[in-house]
């Protein structure tokens, strides 16, 4: 609602000011873009009010970008980096140690893991027979073996994962680096989510900005022939086109000329911006047609594998918008014809199916990018929201386990063959070099450049932050 006109407004700030006498940056960029013939062939400068102008970082960063590799559902870190002989010896007997309770509680006794382990490269690293293909890069990882959560239900573990707080509301990590960072890409969004097919538990809030302006929210690209929805031209010509951007422009000049500075106003003039360059943008990167044959192989675009083939394209898309600056992209899990690698039943087939769709594409995409000069300053992050019980639900299932799972992190200024930490001889809890969800979201801003406990916001009275007031950075992975 509009203030009331009988009530005197007072005097404007100096932002309200500038707003009213150049009508903000969205009018600055409009009227750059009308000025341009050939929008969306040329870039155009980002002025330094618009929200994804590139920002200095706190520190000399390793890190230019994040690619987040978002395994949903919980992998098992026994059956996957964190080998435990002792399941083995003991599968079928009960379990050793105290059960703490479990999401379904319907819990067996211990159960050894279907898969060999075999350790690789020269750091001999230990992983799992079902990813052949990552384990060849070991020697450019660090396994995070002592990961813990707050949570044990998937929606509120991936509220925390994504945003440090357990509920919904707060902005995403990739919100808060685009916020930190700004973009070095004119025409696409600064944080891309490359959706394979499952959004995870907790919906688009996931990916949301919070309480920081709407432009730092995660752009949703679709596995589809088109990506993103509404962004298609449909005018005759690109004149009308504009002329209607005119006039939304006209319209939200007046209302921030009547109700002063609002974050949301000058975010839709921005997008306004950003939606007409990715008209361009987004057919092109999303095509790969222009990919070698060699290379659309090896990413796995020709698998009969459904699985591999969606994941596949996500992370050549990944690659790609990697070359155009986008600042973080989160890959989400392709459908495999069950629920996630969340596999309270049926473990082996489970595991099997989703590792066999992510396995081949990532290892590829990893190579790419060292065979590109793109992966010394690319950070890339392998993770789930929790682990998985080294005992059985039912008879050959596993339930979710936030007590001690595992993750791996390569690229970007992280050591590579190291492994981190360490959970007890069962895989069930971590008991050496804890790390919390908010030293992940730490190490990572550090490895941008960023210290955590300067990249804040003013909300509702505090500077808040994505690590609250918690999160040390893990100086033991750095290189």
């Amino acid at each position: 609602m509009f203030p009331c006109q009988r009530v005197s407004k007072p005097s404007p700030s100096r932002r309200q000011w500038l707003q009213n006498a150049a009508c903000g940056f969205g009018a600055v960029a409009l009227s750059a873009m009308w000025a341009e013939e050939g929008l969306g062939t040329e870039e155009l400068e980002k002025g330094p009010n618009h929200p994804l102008t590139p920002k200095s970082t706190h520190f000399p960063a390793k890190a230019k970008r994040v690619i987040y590799l978002y395994m949903d559902g919980g992998p098992s870190q026994v059956d996957t980096f964190d080998p435990k002989p002792r399941l083995s010896r003991d599968n079928g007997k009960p379990f050793a140690l105290k059960k703490e309770p479990t999401q379904f509680n319907n819990n067996g006794n211990t159960l050894g893991s279907p898969w060999e382990f075999a350790h690789h490269g020269e750091s001999g690293t230990p992983v799992s027979s079902l990813f052949p293909n990552i384990a060849k890069h070991v020697d450019d990882m660090a396994v995070i073996r002592s990961m813990v959560s707050n949570f044990s239900e998937h929606t509120n573990a991936n509220y925390f994962l994504h945003t440090g707080l357990g509920i919904q509301g707060r902005p995403s990590m990739g919100a808060w680096v685009g916020y930190g960072l700004g973009s070095e890409c004119q025409d696409l969004p600064g944080f891309v989510v490359l959706n394979g097919g499952l959004i995870p538990p907790g919906g688009l809030d996931c990916f949301n900005s919070g309480f920081l302006p709407a432009s730092f929210q995660g752009s949703i690209f679709n596995p589809s022939a088109r990506p993103i929805a509404n962004v298609q031209r449909i005018e005759a010509n690109d004149k009308l086109q504009r002329n209607k951007l005119a006039f939304l422009q006209k319209l939200d000049q007046t209302a921030l000329e009547r109700i002063g500075q609002y974050d949301a106003i000058e975010s839709a003039i921005a997008n306004y911006d950003l939606a007409y360059r990715m008209q361009m943008a987004v057919p092109e990167v999303t095509d790969l047609s222009d990919e070698t044959a060699a290379t659309q192989e090896a990413y796995g675009l020709n698998s009969e594998n459904g699985g591999t083939k969606t994941f596949g394209r996500q992370c050549l898309l990944a690659r790609r918008l990697v070359e155009r600056g986008v600042r973080f992209m989160e890959l989400t899990c392709p459908a495999v014809g069950h629920d996630r690698w969340d596999q309270h039943g049926n473990l082996k087939k489970g595991h099997e199916d989703n590792a066999r769709a992510v396995d081949q594409p990532i290892g590829a995409l990893l190579t790419d990018l060292k065979e590109r000069g793109l992966f010394d300053d690319t950070l890339v992050v392998w993770s789930g929201e929790f682990g998985r019980t080294p005992f059985a639900q039912g008879s050959n299932g596993r339930d979710h386990n936030p007590f001690g799972f595992s993750l791996w992190m390569a690229g970007g200024g992280v050591k590579g063959g190291t492994i981190h930490g360490a959970t007890d001889e069962f895989g069930y809890k971590a008991i050496e070099n804890k790390v919390e969800i908010h030293d992940l979201h730490a190490t990572m801003l550090h490895l941008l450049g960023m210290d955590h406990k300067r990249l804040t916001f003013r909300f509702s009275g505090r500077d808040m932050r994505l690590t609250d007031v918690h999160g040390n950075v893990v100086k033991e992975i750095l290189a």
